[in-house]
């Protein structure tokens, strides 16, 4: 397998060590391939690589009010489809209501981050409850509804013809990030064969993104048992562990949690700011040549970004160079916190997404001028 030229090449002022020790007064970019896995040089700048003053084009740094969007109809197909390519469909599904129907997606597995509310899933393998902050992976072809307790709002992530995988954190072992056992799956339980009546029921498959509908004169979840290594599977953030460095700032794959052929999904939750003093405590600024990246945030204080809340979506798609805000940088620099606490969901694709049409109506349009230079009015 051809690889590129490995070698080191140091040109000009740099720093031995990337994101540490950086030239006096200078702004280091990573230059990456591969995500953060292949062939990369740092750069380093008199400016920060994103004090542009104007951009024109549509190829540009997007954010969106994602519960913002109207919600139509009862099932999660309905839910309005944020970005997408042939390997993953983005969707918000928000309902106050218990599905009296079954759903089954043919297309591949789905991922479902739980970023409100709470209820009970029923599927093939048994009942499961949920909770805001829950990942469910449903394998793809699961039978399930899920039943409310309240308003109930989920990231839905699917993997087109394909399936979520495990993360090989290799050197730091298996159990490292979050141990398999805090996984959790379905049980054929009480509440599990309270449901299995013999009304008619009816299943939504949703199969080469169309939708089929299958009528039963009994609740297809019938199981009374099952045995193997494929199933729904639930892990909630508060169980993830973050790989962290004191002195060194790691890139966002260290935080990946899951991933399937094409794209990543990672969880950022609270963490420690590293505490050497020649170590960057921000995220570095980097062009990442061959991913887009989108990130929903969950909760808490996103040190990174200035005017964002909970519920909305970011969109970086590849080409440019995105980092920090700069109120984020400057604090960073003057009054470093020791704590982050923000949780959110990152998702890094090889392939480039498109931007459904509908959800141009909750876009932040000024979120590109975010970044946008400001002179120090001492200095004008």
């Amino acid at each position: 397998m051809h690889k590129w030229f490995q070698f080191p090449i140091i040109e000009g002022l740099s720093s031995k060590q990337a994101h540490c020790d950086l030239p006096d007064g200078s702004f280091e970019r990573e230059c990456g391939r591969d995500g953060f896995f292949g062939p990369a040089t740092h750069m380093y700048h008199k400016h920060p690589p994103t004090s542009w003053v104007s951009w024109c084009g549509e190829h540009k740094p997007r954010a969106f009010d994602a519960l913002a969007l109207p919600q139509v109809g009862d099932t999660p197909w309905d839910a309005p489809l944020l970005l997408s390519n042939g390997d993953i469909k983005l969707r918000i599904w928000q309902t106050n209501k218990s599905m009296d129907h079954l759903v089954r997606n043919g297309d591949g597995d789905e991922l479902l981050f739980v970023h409100q509310g709470s209820g009970d899933l029923y599927c093939d393998y048994g009942h499961l409850p949920f909770n805001e902050g829950d990942y469910l992976v449903l394998p793809r072809s699961t039978t399930w509804r899920i039943e409310t307790a309240n308003t109930v709002a989920l990231l839905m992530i699917e993997a087109t013809n394909n399936s979520f995988k495990s993360v090989d954190h290799g050197i730091v072992g298996q159990h490292a990030v979050f141990d398999p056992a805090i996984l959790e799956y379905p049980k054929i339980n009480a509440a599990f064969k309270a449901q299995q009546t013999e009304d008619n029921w009816q299943v939504f498959l949703k199969a080469r993104n169309q939708i089929n509908t299958i009528s039963y004169p009994f609740n297809p979840l019938d199981s009374i048992g099952w045995k193997g290594n494929l199933t729904v599977l639930k892990l909630n953030w508060r169980d993830i562990r973050p790989l962290m460095s004191h002195r060194y700032h790691l890139p966002p794959s260290a935080h990946s949690t899951f991933v399937s052929d094409n794209f990543i999904v990672c969880t950022f939750v609270p963490r420690p700011v590293e505490s050497d003093p020649n170590a960057l405590k921000v995220p570095f600024f980097h062009s990442n040549n061959d991913y887009d990246e989108v990130i929903f945030y969950h909760h808490g204080d996103f040190f990174s970004r200035d005017n964002i809340k909970p519920g909305m979506i970011t969109f970086h798609p590849n080409g440019f160079p995105h980092g920090p805000h700069p109120n984020a940088l400057t604090l960073s620099q003057q009054a470093p916190k020791t704590f982050i606490d923000e949780v959110a969901v990152m998702i890094d694709t090889r392939n480039p997404l498109d931007i459904a049409p509908n959800i141009s109506e909750v876009e932040l349009h000024n979120y590109v001028a975010s970044w946008q230079r400001h002179e120090d009015p001492e200095k004008q």
